[in-house]
């Protein structure tokens, strides 16, 4: 219960209300106003709080999970902590299988907050018993009072931003957004928040971002799976293997696929234009956004949103990293100079 003077219960209180923060710099030559919806300032740093917490309630409502029962996810991290967060404070005990395309950044605090974890190769198919879906699958099985969260194939997914990113966004704007940009992994995200903004005005245009070597996008086009899309990328949240239902195609006007290389030079570029310290797929959306406005997609007038998923204190042995960059060959010399702003003096 919160009062006046803004103290909390615990940190659960703090999710969801996050801010609406002015893109000044780096669409500036854009037309249109462009903003961001930081979920950086979710209590776990990441918007997934918002579906761990909701979730989670809603199995307590139903009589599914009592204390000291324990809840199974996958996760390429962000959903994992959030759930690790809701266990530690609601007394259950919490299992992830991580893909191991997960930052390292990733996967120690996963551990730090009391999660058991299980790190599972990325690059296997859905159904290879080493997959980080099948992995939960096997352990949910073997563990007596577990609850499986399945975010992939989980209706609650959706639900949670319905309730919740749609409505503050709607309110943010007073009504008067244009445009959503938000990436797609499980497709919760995007599929609740533009849900209830098409109830709202159904001219909004909404934009999914999705990754090369991901279904998603011929998906969306073609409503056929096409295995041939599928090879390894790097960014984390981002795109998939498997077609999940948490994702609702029909609310989605289009999907717009970025590289790993420019989402990973975007993000750097937010902190370096706007101040702000976000991940890897918030420099995907904006990489999106950016290739939008060099297609003059954008208006005078137009008031787009992107969303900026979680922080940049996870991708520090990745995007932020110049040794990494340099091992996925994306530095040129240009990039790779504008780098090195650290001097030692001896």
């Amino acid at each position: 219960m919160k009062n006046r003077n803004q103290v909390f219960d615990n940190v659960l209180d703090l999710v969801g209300n996050t801010p609406l923060v002015k893109l000044n710099k780096i669409a500036s030559k854009f037309k249109g106003n462009f903003y961001a919806k930081v979920e950086s300032f979710n209590p776990g740093h990441s918007s997934k709080d918002r579906i761990a917490l909701y979730i989670i309630e809603e199995a307590e409502k139903k009589g599914i999970l009592s204390p000291g029962d324990t809840i199974i996810e996958t996760t390429s991290g962000n959903t994992g902590f959030s759930i690790a967060m809701v266990s530690i404070i609601k007394g259950y005990d919490c299992v992830l299988a991580v893909s191991s395309k997960s930052s390292p950044d990733k996967i120690d605090m996963l551990k730090t907050m009391g999660a058991k974890v299980y790190v599972c190769p990325a690059h296997v198919s859905a159904d290879d018993p080493r997959s980080y879906y099948e992995v939960a699958k096997r352990l949910h099985s073997e563990i007596k009072g577990s609850v499986y969260i399945n975010q992939y194939f989980n209706q609650l997914n959706i639900d949670a931003h319905y309730k919740s990113t749609g409505p503050e966004i709607w309110e943010q704007t007073e009504g008067k957004i244009t445009h959503l940009l938000a990436c797609s992994g499980t497709g919760g995200t995007i599929s609740g928040t533009a849900k209830y903004l098409k109830e709202q005005n159904p001219d909004i245009q909404v934009i999914g971002v999705d990754a090369f070597g991901s279904v998603i996008k011929k998906y969306h086009e073609t409503r056929e799976f096409d295995e041939k899309e599928i090879y390894p990328y790097r960014i984390e949240g981002l795109g998939k293997n498997l077609i999940p239902t948490a994702t609702d195609f029909d609310v989605i006007d289009e999907f717009v696929k970025v590289t790993d290389e420019d989402s990973a030079h975007t993000a750097r570029l937010i902190a370096k234009t706007e101040g702000m310290f976000v991940g890897y797929t918030s420099g995907a959306v904006t990489q999106a956004l950016l290739q939008l406005g060099e297609e003059g997609r954008f208006k005078k007038g137009d008031n787009v949103v992107v969303i900026f998923p979680d922080h940049g204190a996870r991708y520090m042995s990745k995007v932020y990293s110049d040794k990494w960059m340099n091992e996925q060959g994306f530095f040129d010399s240009v990039n790779e100079a504008a780098a090195q702003n650290i001097q030692y003096i001896k």
